[in-house]
Order: structure tokens, then C-alpha cells, then sequence
């Protein structure tokens, strides 16, 4: 099929397949005319490659899970070093989301003691 099929067929676009593609995570061959040709396997490891993706992890983690991608991801135990991959985006997005989390907070400080002193002084 060719890759306007495929971004149908997976609900995604033509671009994130050829990023998966350049990622190395998705293979085509090359029609005569130069148009990508993908499998019907293409379908699945698509499928796996955005639920990995939809639970939050990069696409640098997928990566690790190459050898999965042709299988039932979402149905699959996780094997030990998935765990550990899930546990490391998880670490990470918290550090992001407490540093967020801080500045949201001295930006509301500040924008209450500008609130506060504007009242005290009429203005």
C-alpha cells in the first residue's frame, strides 16, 4: 500500500510516517516510480509505534521496543527493561511537571503581590 493508504488505514499523517521511516522504525520499498510501498504488516507496527507514543513515551523509547512493534503491544506483559523505559519517561515527565508546577507558582506570587500593592496604592 502506498503511504496516503497507510496514514488512512492508521489514522496519522503521510509526515509522521516518513518520520517514523527516518526514526527507523517503519520500512518501505521503493515502487518504480519512487512512491513508498509498505506492507500490510505496516498497519500493526504503526498502530504499536502510536500507542507507545499515546501513553507518553518519546520516540526514542519506541525505538527500544523495534523488536515488538510487529506484535500486540498493547495485549503484551511489559518485559523488564519496558518497565524500566516507562519508569524513566515517567521520572522525567515529573521533573518537567514540577518544575511547571514552580513557576506557575512564583508567577502567580508575583502577579498577587502586583495585585496587592496596586490596591494598596489606589492604582
Amino acid at each position: 500500500m502506498r503511504i496516503g493508504e497507510l496514514a488512512r488505514r492508521t489514522g496519522t499523517t503521510a509526515r509522521a510516517l516518513r518520520h517514523y521511516e527516518a526514526a527507523g522504525l517503519l520500512s518501505s520499498a521503493r515502487a518504480a516510480n519512487g512512491y513508498r510501498v509498505y506492507d500490510e504488516g505496516a498497519a500493526v507496527r504503526v498502530a504499536n509505534i502510536r500507542h507507545l507514543l499515546g501513553v507518553g513515551l518519546t520516540l526514542e523509547d519506541v525505538a527500544a521496543f523495534a523488536a515488538c512493534l510487529d506484535g500486540d503491544v498493547p495485549a503484551a506483559p511489559p518485559s523488564p527493561s519496558g518497565l524500566a523505559i516507562a519508569r524513566e519517561r515517567l521520572a522525567v515527565l515529573d521533573a518537567r511537571i514540577a518544575a511547571q508546577t514552580e513557576a506557575r507558582d512564583r508567577l502567580a506570587a508575583a502577579l498577587a503581590a502586583h495585585t496587592a500593592q496596586a490596591s494598596r496604592s489606589g492604582g
